[in-house]
């Protein structure tokens, strides 16, 4: 049995399977074949094997530059970095301010607001009526 893959990244010349969905740098299908046809493949190009979805059969190979490697690590990060952790509390926001407000401090917690929507915080905006 294959161990987990901890990382996205090239898989290099250690592939446990012996049939193998390719796909091209540009995401073409390739089709299945064997590993060792793969890796000719790979070397004529001079591109690198990455292992996409390793729970389907045949697990499914990606040919691809270091380019788009390095690319595809850093949207993964990004994406991980911006998706809640599941367990953590959500932060709120509350903004509360009069109906008779002038209008560049309207302007200015608008910006506070959106500034705190884009981090992904909860707001709550009370607005209390003026005398």
């Amino acid at each position: 049995q294959p161990k987990g893959k901890t990382a996205f990244g090239s898989v290099g010349r250690r592939i446990p399977y012996r049939i193998l969905h390719v796909i091209n740098q540009d995401g073409e299908s390739l089709g299945n074949m064997h590993r060792a046809d793969a890796l000719r493949l790979m070397d004529e190009r001079g591109l690198k094997l990455v292992l996409l979805r390793e729970n389907v059969e045949p697990p499914v190979y990606r040919l691809m530059t270091g380019q788009q490697i390095h690319e595809e690590q850093l949207k993964r990060a990004e994406k991980k970095k911006s998706s809640p952790k599941p367990g953590t509390w959500v932060v709120q926001k509350e903004l509360s301010f009069s109906s008779a407000i002038a209008k560049n401090d309207l302007e200015t917690k608008t910006k506070q607001i959106a500034q705190w929507i884009e981090k992904r915080h909860h707001v709550k905006v009370t607005i209390r009526q003026a005398k």
